[in-house]
Parts: structure tokens; C-alpha cells; sequence
């Protein structure tokens, strides 16, 4: 009976590595989920930010929605979009997803 007890005690000690190695696999996995999903997602919501900072009056964008149109006024939450001539919409900056060239909407 002593023996048995013994040769259970020696299987413990016989890890040199401490369990690092049963941890290697979540921690790699971590390391591939965010250079592929997380930090490009940050950056993407950096340059929309930057975007919607340097929205003008004059420029031409289009909304999330798919409207099309020339900013008239600027404000702090706020844009007014020309869609037409003479009919204006009101809409949240976030929703501006690009800002087209100059002379974009002549063409179209």
C-alpha cells in the first residue's frame, strides 16, 4: 500500500513546464483574434472618426442610407444634406459613410 501511494506523488512532480504549455494554445489564440479582427476594426473606427471630423460645407458625401448630397450646414451632431435643389435633409453625422470627389454628383 505504501507503494502505490508513493508511485501517485511521483507523476505530479514530473511536469517541469508548471501547465505554461496547456496555456500556450488560448494565448496564441488571443494573439491571432486580435491582429485579425480587432485591431483592423480600430482602425477603421479611427479613420471614420477623422472623416467625420473634417466634414465642410460644400462637401459631397453619401449617407448609410444611400443618400446623395451637398452639406449646407455643419453642425456639432448634425449635418444638412441638399439632396435636390431646393430640398434639404437633416441627418446625424455618424451616418456619413463617404465623402465623394468634388463635382461627384454633377456627374451622376
Amino acid at each position: 500500500m505504501i507503494s502505490l501511494a508513493h508511485a501517485q506523488t511521483a507523476g505530479a512532480a514530473a511536469d517541469p513546464t508548471g501547465g505554461f504549455m496547456q496555456l500556450l494554445p488560448m494565448i496564441l489564440m488571443f494573439v491571432v483574434l486580435w491582429f485579425l479582427m480587432i485591431r483592423p476594426q480600430m482602425k477603421k473606427a479611427k479613420e471614420h472618426k477623422a472623416l467625420i471630423e473634417a466634414l465642410a460645407k460644400g462637401d459631397e458625401v453619401v449617407t448609410g442610407g444611400g443618400l446623395v448630397g451637398k452639406i449646407t450646414k455643419v453642425g456639432d451632431n448634425y449635418v444638412t444634406l441638399e439632396i435636390a435643389e431646393g430640398t434639404e435633409v437633416t441627418v446625424q453625422k455618424p451616418a456619413i459613410g463617404l465623402v465623394l470627389p468634388k463635382g461627384t454628383l454633377k456627374s451622376l
